[in-house]
């Protein structure tokens, strides 16, 4: 397999005999360039984080909500915007996503195995389809019906078990899953939100739900007439979800007075974060 000179982010891993050569360079977004590796026998992915001064996606104040920072020095610096505190959230923009990968792998949920993270570089397995090539992504393929809501099954129970690992995505979508020879796997996690923590969980959890109804809904018509999002939330809501749980994809919606203020508020929310994913979009394509 040919090899090409070693961006120079990587060079420290190589030195330090986390990995032998750099392939080749998979995609390049705004958060993120992503390099193919071989470490002996294993070909693996490097995720290379940009510097913070390269980086234009705005951190959205709903995801980095609850996240920890390590003092209070960092809190300030964060909160002004200083050199530093652009640094520290940089950094914990990082480690949210390297902490949910370790966390949700050890959960048992479909992601690719965290291998080690370095410099600012996350070191993990490469999702690959039957020919041993990267894998696609979602928005790339074409299913049939019954692909469609077998893979759709198989998200939601994603869905499921990292909910019940204290996780949401917070910005599931066709353009991070990839579909490897086993079936669907769920990539870039930096905007993950802890669930218990975070007061945007349960409108996120919603938002990931809905973006795998009308994806595989294009597919599979009768999806889009399901309500599996209220469904998992009410359920985790009651202490009563569960891997594996048997989910209907019905929800009865209470009857009752609406917070006009509390609907216009989650609208704003939804447009400012739907115009922060079209920009990733963008990116990523």
């Amino acid at each position: 397999m040919a090899s090409m000179k070693a961006p120079r982010r990587l060079q420290s891993l190589i030195d330090e005999g986390l990995i032998d050569t750099v392939v080749r360079q998979l995609m390049s977004g705004k958060e993120a360039t992503v390099y193919v590796v071989r470490r002996r026998d294993e070909t693996l992915c490097a995720k290379v984080y940009k510097e913070a001064t390269e980086r234009s996606f705005r951190q959205a104040v709903d995801y980095t909500e609850n996240r920890k920072v390590r003092n209070s020095r960092q809190a300030r610096a964060m909160a002004k915007g200083t050199r530093f505190g652009r640094q520290a959230a940089e950094a914990a923009w990082q480690s949210a996503e390297v902490d949910a990968l370790y966390r949700l792998a050890g959960a048992g949920v479909r992601v690719p195995k965290p291998h080690n993270f370095c410099d600012g570089v996350l070191l993990m397995d490469l999702v690959t389809d039957a020919h041993g090539d990267a894998a696609p992504r979602l928005n790339d393929v074409a299913l049939t019906p019954e692909e469609a809501q077998a893979h759709h099954a198989t998200l939601l129970a994603e869905v499921v078990r990292m909910l019940c690992a204290g996780v949401v995505h917070g910005d599931l979508s066709e353009f991070n899953i990839l579909l490897g020879t086993d079936g669907p796997v769920i990539i870039d996690l930096p905007q993950a939100v802890d669930a218990a923590g975070n007061n945007h969980a349960q409108r996120m959890l919603l938002r990931d739900v809905d973006n795998l109804r009308g994806f595989f809904g294009r597919f599979a018509p009768g999806l889009l007439a399901t309500d599996y999002g209220h469904e998992i939330w009410d359920l985790y809501r009651r202490g009563a979800l569960a891997p594996g749980v048997a989910l209907t994809g019905r929800f009865e919606h209470a009857a009752g007075a609406v917070d006009v203020r509390g609907v216009m508020r989650e609208i704003d929310d939804a447009r400012a974060e739907d115009a922060a994913r079209r920009l990733r979009m963008q990116a990523a394509g």
